[in-house]
């Protein structure tokens, strides 16, 4: 979606304000003993009290209202019985529909206790992302986002999952422009427009390369090959002339 007007960037404000808050309400209420599934409720009141509805259940009848993914799950982990324990690695991620617009955005956490190199991975994936906001501006080109990000990654012995892409968003969940690179990718050739509006959303692992479902019955969950720790970090983001403009912030 590129905004054509001061509405539309409302609109985009307030469901992407919704998601960040939906996320920080969420990992804010998290502790040992509680299932997924109940974490998923709080999520989803936030969305539905604010007049919004999950973008997941609408667009793909993802069974859940948000993405909980749980240490070896990578993305898309599905809501139900599993109990969240002490020193596990949580990622939230959080996608709203309200008023025709969409916003998404996600975050991972860790339940204390928590070993070194996973608070040093948390820590790292935050800085990833905020290295690719950095490279937003309209007229500049999309591959430096992943540049920024891959340059990163190596220089800190990281691995990226480099089948899990950023993505247009804005009147649809996913839209174009597709498949954006948080990797170096020397085919990406396309220069962000004033008013484009996109995630970004890097999956930053100790040794993950790919995502691959599991097998069996469930079709949605999402684990790291090779199997690692692995952490994303995303925030909606719109491509202006003075930069990037962070459309999934709370405050």
């Amino acid at each position: 979606m590129i905004i054509a007007n001061d509405d539309e960037l409302q609109g985009l404000k307030e469901v992407g304000r919704l998601c960040g808050l939906a996320i920080k309400t969420m990992a804010a209420s998290m502790e040992p003993g509680m299932t997924t599934r109940e974490l998923d409720m709080i999520g989803r009141k936030i969305l539905e009290d604010a007049g919004a509805q999950s973008a997941p259940e609408l667009c793909y009848q993802f069974p859940g209202a948000t993405c909980i993914s749980v240490n070896e799950e990578v993305a898309h982990g599905i809501p139900g019985d599993r109990v969240i324990k002490p020193g596990d690695l949580v990622n939230i991620d959080v996608s709203a529909e309200k008023n025709g617009f969409f916003g998404d955005a996600g975050a991972s956490f860790m339940v204390p206790p928590g070993k070194p190199k996973t608070e040093r991975l948390l820590r790292d994936g935050k800085r990833a992302l905020f290295l690719g906001i950095q490279q937003v501006k309209a007229g500049f080109p999309f591959a430096g986002i992943g540049r920024a990000i891959g340059a990163f990654a190596d220089s800190h012995r990281y691995t990226l999952i480099e089948n899990l892409a950023s993505h247009g968003v804005g009147r649809s969940l996913h839209e174009e422009p597709r498949e954006l690179s948080t990797w170096a990718d020397p085919d990406e050739t396309r220069i962000m427009a004033d008013g484009q509006v996109f995630t970004i959303e890097p999956f930053l692992s100790l040794g993950g390369q790919w995502a691959e479902d599991g097998g069996g019955d469930d079709s949605w969950t999402l684990y790291s090959e090779p199997r690692a720790l692995t952490v994303q970090f995303e925030h909606t983001v719109v491509a202006t002339k003075s930069g990037p403009l962070i459309l999934t912030l709370v405050d």
